[in-house]
């Protein structure tokens, strides 16, 4: 582990008890920091902060007193969905304190190298797939971050023989200063979390962090079929290895006569790849190019693309109930990701939709629901969705209170041959903890209709 005494003696705060948080707590006194931990959770019941107080670290619940700056405090890592408008984290801004996410720190003490993956859609199937691709290869891939194991707390226990697959959030990259993946994937840029960055601009910038600090020996992998990502990677000093589904980059990952090649190397034919939609296409290509660079054989990739057939929550098929089929795409936190859902269907799609509100329209949404017969709607974005499915011409628009309840009213206006897909186009947060925790609910009704 490199970097371990770096910690040793440091006055560390940590904001936010999830798993990253506790994760970041228990590995920083480990290595000797004086790491202290704030909560906005009740004491009461929160064997998270009772699990570290055994340990010996101090624990603050309750609230988020400013008097936790007091003293010499050396940085603050705070839980990646607390926004940085909070009190406790404006105020450290204020005092020049820095504030990271524990991203900065797995980047820091971090054995094995790193491929990094981030971009509004498509990030969870683009790392698990390199995951796949690098099985059998020289080093042996971990995948880590956004997608469930905690970064730091994986880059804790890496060594040389490995490389680390991280999936990150704008979130996790804005509370960076240091971190410096040796391939960087960017896959798209579209309106998201604007609610939390302020602006499309931000938000990019946010996302573009992951490439800061790569020098002329590392690499970028982007879509140079999107504007905006392009435009960011200009300033990247990494080897820019693009990706398009549209143009032939020669340096890059391209279609060539219906077949994917990289660097003038065939892959695969298209019609061999056994993962459904137009939209993983982009995906696919950015893992070929990464996992090529990091020493995956063309042999294990061609084994990937022929049997992966997509991750859970994300257009994952559930099953048939008297012949109608069930998708669940929870992971659809966005109007894009549910327009991309659509458009892997042709008609009779029965959508369920709704969730958290971030303030904004869906009428962007308008022109994919031109498959969609009939639209239940849920959440707090409940009749914001209605009105676009109205705007749509969707005769039959029904309301639930949460995705349990949407399956039954879903299967009670079907027919046989009917496509029954969960597509929020929104995050979970409003009534679940995590889009996981909404796609099980939608699972289990599903099968309770059994």
């Amino acid at each position: 582990m490199k970097n371990k005494e770096f910690f040793k003696g440091k006055n560390i705060l940590i904001v936010g008890l999830a798993k990253s948080g506790f994760a970041a707590a228990k590995l920083l006194h480990s290595f000797g920091a004086l790491v202290a931990v704030n909560d906005r959770q009740p004491r009461e019941g929160n064997r998270e902060a009772e699990r570290l107080e055994e340990i010996g670290i101090s624990v603050v619940c309750g609230g988020h007193p400013l008097s936790l700056l007091d003293g010499d405090i050396d940085f603050v890592v705070k839980n990646p969905g607390i926004p940085y408008e909070n009190p406790l984290i404006a105020e450290a801004i204020k005092r020049k304190i820095p504030v990271y996410t524990e991203v900065e720190i797995a980047g820091l003490i971090s054995e094995a190298s790193i491929i990094a993956i981030t971009g509004s859609n498509g990030k969870t199937t683009t790392t698990t797939l390199i995951g796949e691709m690098l099985k059998n290869s020289e080093k042996k891939p971990v995948v880590a971050g956004n997608i469930g194991t905690v970064f730091s707390e994986v880059a804790a226990k890496s060594t040389v023989e490995e490389i680390l697959v991280a999936e990150l959030s704008s979130f996790q990259l804005m509370g960076t200063e240091q971190f410096k993946p040796q391939i960087s994937v960017f896959l798209n840029l579209f309106e998201a979390h604007l609610d939390y960055h302020g602006s499309l601009d931000e938000y990019g910038k946010a996302k573009a962090k992951i490439t800061e600090n790569q020098n002329e020996s590392d690499f970028v992998v982007y879509n140079a079929d999107d504007e905006r990502v392009s435009e960011l990677m200009k300033d990247s000093n990494a080897q820019h290895i693009p990706f398009s589904v549209k143009k032939q980059f020669k340096n890059g990952a391209y279609m060539q006569d219906d077949a994917l090649y990289f660097q003038d190397k065939k892959i695969i034919e298209r019609k061999d790849i056994v993962l459904p939609g137009e939209h993983n296409l982009s995906n696919i290509m950015a893992a070929v190019a990464a996992s090529m660079l990091a020493g995956a054989t063309i042999e294990q990739i061609v084994n990937v693309l022929t049997t992966f057939a997509g991750v859970d929550h994300r257009l994952q098929y559930v099953g048939q109930v008297e012949g109608r089929r069930f998708y669940n795409d929870s992971k659809a936190t966005n109007i894009l990701a549910t327009k991309a859902a659509l458009s892997a269907f042709e008609k009779d799609v029965i959508l369920l939709a709704g969730g958290l509100d971030r303030g904004n329209p869906f009428d962007d949404l308008i022109p994919a629901l031109q498959n969609v017969k009939v639209l239940v709607t849920f959440g707090q974005t409940a009749e914001k969705m209605a009105d676009a499915g109205r705007k749509a011409g969707i005769e039959t628009i029904k309301r639930a209170d949460n995705v349990e309840e949407a399956v039954p009213v879903a299967y009670s206006h079907s027919k046989v041959g009917d496509v029954i897909l969960l597509s929020p186009a929104c995050a979970s947060w409003d009534q679940y903890k995590t889009f996981e925790q909404r796609g099980d609910m939608f699972i289990n009704s599903v099968h309770k209709l059994k």
